[in-house]
């Protein structure tokens, strides 16, 4: 491993994920640790043996192979796992807080009908006559991308009838519309990032919050000699670690890929799918250097410069972020390529009448969800998509206390991801097909209940208890169970991509650049420090949030000196965010590190509901992100959106 490289990530790659993806900083950890058993509610730890218990934690979208460190078998701490090639010794920052937040006070306690604490009987009452009425007219929304626990909830909606399974937005999604939906592909897509000669990252915040973080900024270290394109409208803290930042907004990223398309079909790289030449034609004419130019701002000798390095590589792969459009290009270029994309093989299923992966991925949250009977699971709809949920009864599973269990008529507690068994099936950006599982390390001391043996109550499934299932789902796999519950993982690698069609006539309209009608564009990024759309900051993330995030209450957003010129407005001033359906109130920072007429503003922020190390801190950047459709690509993004800035 390069020595400059890691130290490099370390220093510049946020102020907590660049340290957690290397073991060697554990006794600093293991003093906040200590430092944090003075809060009031966390509990008084006992003498006895110290352990690292492995399990998996579902913190972050992605999830850790973690080890719970316990004493006399109480949890007190979080270290990575060595053993697990999702971890390979790291955990992300929210992970990291794994067992503060199992203890936070804002856990729910017991079940809750409007309000009201009721038992677990009567909530299976009111559930069982919920559904009756509903019939058909039900739906799930998921905030777990990598759980079986989506069988146990899809076979229920299979029972009934009915396909509304929905996912929170995510590049999982977006990248299966595009493999699945636009190009005849299967299995899950992949990049081998620690093998790759050439990376360019388009979109793709690889080492600060899009995919299996951790894994990736292991990967990143460990390839010393290849080089690392970062693309997107924001210098990031990934972009500030690789080799060149190209300034593309969001979205032209699908344009952009095209444009270097283009070269490397000019070098005369081909492909077997049937509309080829009609894909060749379509870039060709369309998309040339001097349009993509004109269109995003990308100079043509810089994708020149980039497809030539691309063409060189031996093993190159394009990581692709953000929009159907953007994931299909990139997909598009892949396969002219060759290298470092790969097709992952799905595993079983547990449940025989539950959805397979690519079912629980199409429908399109941000069209907008209207149902007699919702089920969340450890989502939060209620503070990313305010507008497009609408429910007759929502029944919210949750461990912690959220704006959409405030919400919700029935609220159903959930253990904490140390007090359940839950697994991690190939966290989406992974090179190969990875599966880990988890026992449980505490006893629960709330009144809880796994949401899936709840539903397992509800319906005849063919199992009793999510255990069975879990068991059933390590047969389907052909791994084995104690390995597994011993922190091992279970790997099928992955495979080059076959694709039927390069989605010619699609791309050549959904990668058109469209924008929406505010004064400047709008660039939202997620920090794991600050929290995701279903996780709020965690209790040990706030001393890390630097203030180009948070001054006081309230959020900063950045700009370029030009854009704030343009604006009237200069550093700290109180500025007024206007888009979609909402505003936001915002200080203003300058760094030229965002592309001119782009503002720049940190999602997670603005709850109201939570501890006091997440509610009221901020505002919430969903309200103003604008829905747009892909049309031709048959999905909804928010790549595009615009504001109104107003000095206060």
């Amino acid at each position: 491993m390069s020595v400059a490289r890691r130290a490099f990530i370390q220093m510049s790659v946020g102020a907590t994920v660049g340290i957690l993806f290397t073991p060697t900083v554990w006794k600093a950890l293991d003093d906040v640790s200590i430092w944090t058993q003075n809060w009031p509610w966390i509990p008084t730890l006992k003498y006895g043996e110290v352990k690292g218990v492995p399990t998996v934690s579902k913190m972050c979208e992605s999830g850790c192979a973690v080890k719970v460190r316990t004493v006399a078998g109480e949890a007190f701490g979080i270290e990575g796992n060595m053993e697990n090639p999702l971890s390979g010794g790291g955990v992300c920052p929210l992970c990291a807080n794994g067992v503060q937040v199992m203890n936070n006070p804002s856990r729910i306690k017991a079940p809750m009908l409007n309000g009201e604490e009721i038992s677990w009987e009567k909530a299976q009452e009111v559930v069982a006559e919920k559904l009756e009425a509903a019939g058909g007219n039900v739906a799930v929304i998921s905030g777990d991308q990598t759980g079986t626990v989506n069988e146990v909830f899809s076979a229920l909606l299979a029972a009934k009838g009915s396909d509304a399974f929905y996912t929170m937005p995510c590049d999982m999604q977006a990248a299966d519309k595009a493999w699945a939906g636009l190009m005849g592909g299967s299995g899950q897509i992949g990049y081998d990032l620690e093998n790759a000669d050439v990376v360019l990252l388009a979109g793709a915040d690889a080492l600060e919050s899009w995919g299996p973080t951790v894994a990736n900024l292991k990967a990143f270290a460990a390839n010393e000699s290849g080089k690392f394109y970062f693309a997107g409208p924001m210098q990031t803290k990934t972009a500030s670690v690789t080799d060149k930042w190209v300034p593309v907004p969001a979205e032209g990223m699908a344009a952009f890929t095209l444009g270097i398309a283009y070269y490397v079909l000019q070098s005369g790289k081909t492909t077997t799918a049937a509309d080829f030449d009609q894909f060749k034609a379509m870039v060709m004419n369309d998309y040339s250097p001097a349009k993509v130019e004109a269109a995003t701002g990308v100079k043509a000798d810089m994708m020149a410069a980039i497809a030539k390095d691309l063409l060189a590589a031996s093993n190159p792969v394009v990581v692709p972020g953000g929009s159907v459009a953007a994931h299909g290009a990139a997909f598009a270029l892949n396969l002219l390529l060759g290298g470092g994309m790969k097709v992952l093989p799905e595993f079983g299923k547990a449940v025989e009448t539950a959805m397979g992966r690519s079912e629980m991925l199409k429908a399109d949250i941000l069209e907008g969800v209207s149902t007699d009977l919702l089920f969340v699971y450890e989502a939060n709809p209620a503070y990313a998509l305010p507008e497009q949920v609408k429910a007759g009864f929502t029944v919210a599973f949750d461990s912690v206390n959220t704006e959409t269990t405030a919400a919700a008529n029935l609220v159903l507690p959930t253990p904490h991801c140390y007090e359940r068994f839950e697994d991690l099936a190939s966290p989406y950006g992974l090179a190969a097909a990875t599966y880990s599982l988890g026992a449980p390390v505490s006893k629960a001391t709330l009144n809880v209940k796994n949401a899936a043996d709840f539903i397992l109550g509800l319906a005849d499934l063919g199992f009793e208890t999510y255990e069975e299932v879990l068991g059933a789902k390590v047969e389907a796999i052909g791994a084995d169970m104690d390995e597994l519950v011993e922190g091992g993982a279970f790997v099928a690698e992955g495979e080059a991509p076959v694709a039927t069609s390069m989605a010619a006539s699609e791309l050549g309209k959904a990668a058109v650049p469209v924008k929406g009608t505010g004064a400047v564009g709008l660039a939202p990024y997620t920090l794991l420090n600050v929290g995701t759309a279903n996780q709020a900051t965690t209790p040990n993330a706030p001393c890390t949030i630097s203030n180009n995030q948070l001054v006081g209450d309230y959020m900063v957003v950045m700009m370029a000196s030009a854009t704030a010129k343009q604006l009237g407005v200069g550093v700290g001033s109180k500025v007024k965010l206007s888009g979609g359906n909402g505003e936001c109130e915002a200080l203003v920072q300058i760094f030229e590190g965002v592309l001119p007429g782009v503002v720049a503003a940190p999602l997670g922020m603005g709850h109201t509901v939570g501890d006091e190390f997440s509610k009221g801190k901020g505002d919430n950047v969903y309200k103003i992100l604008t829905v747009s459709s892909e049309a031709a690509a048959g999905a909804s993004t928010w790549a595009g959106s615009t504001v109104n800035v107003a000095k206060i």
